[in-house]
């Protein structure tokens, strides 16, 4: 049994804490009128560390199941959650249970990074039922690593998320997960997932590059920021966990 952290449990926060604060309305043109109050600021969360040892600079784009035109996610079979949730199950069982990470089922687990095998398995509320998720990482010997998240709903064991790519690392914002990982020609992408009710999918997919050195007499710049909105209206796999 693993033990839930507690800093990672969150409460489900709602989805508005996660927009730019917006202050609207009538006042007079030099501010405040008078007796007014001033108005609250609302915190905005900030990136948090799902495994903290894994989080360093991060070839490839974890893949993301799109969130349309799929059929909703299918409890795993022979799974029985009991009265302690997730929290109390073996985590090699439930990724046995599951076909797409059952090769790596067996593996032992590890406790930093450069390891091969399977990290201790952290728990979150990312469904907003205020029951810990279990998201479930690991790493192969190419140097590719696998993410799967589950949730449990009426005794049974569900996969919501699956996705994968090098030198992958997760963390938090609000109630959704950003993975991060290099990319081939330098700097980084960061793919946003969410819950839609069904699963966690895509809502953003940024890729910021690394600028290049100017060469002298040349103006302009060469670093791009691309960004890229979740593969809302087509399906599209994920990639192999083994591949190149």
């Amino acid at each position: 049994m693993n033990p839930m952290p507690r800093r990672l449990l969150l409460l489900g926060a709602p989805s508005a804490a996660l927009a730019a604060l917006a202050l609207t309305g009538c006042a007079s043109t030099d501010g405040l009128g008078h007796g007014d109050s001033a108005p609250s600021v609302s915190v905005q969360p900030r990136p948090e560390a799902v495994w903290p040892a894994w989080a360093g600079k991060t070839s490839r784009a974890p893949g993301a199941e799109a969130a349309t035109r799929q059929p909703p996610p299918q409890p795993l079979r022979g799974l029985k959650v009991g009265s302690g949730g997730l929290t109390s199950m073996d985590v090699h069982e439930i990724l046995r249970a599951d076909p797409r990470t059952k090769p790596l089922a067996d593996r032992g687990m590890i406790d930093r990074p450069g390891q091969a095998g399977i990290r201790p398995p952290m728990f979150l509320d990312l469904t907003g039922d205020k029951k810990p998720d279990m998201l479930v990482a690991a790493d192969t010997e190419s140097g590719r690593s696998v993410l799967a998240v589950y949730t449990e709903r009426g005794g049974k064991v569900y996969p919501i998320l699956f996705t994968s790519g090098r030198s992958l690392s997760v963390e938090t914002i609000g109630p959704d997960l950003l993975v991060r990982t290099p990319c081939s020609e330098g700097g980084e992408q960061a793919v946003r997932f969410h819950w839609d009710g069904a699963r966690m999918s895509t809502v953003s997919d940024i890729k910021n590059y690394k600028r290049s050195p100017r060469p002298t007499g040349t103006s302009g710049t060469t670093g791009t920021n691309d960004q890229h909105p979740g593969p809302s209206g087509s399906p599209s796999g994920s990639p192999s966990p083994w591949g190149p």
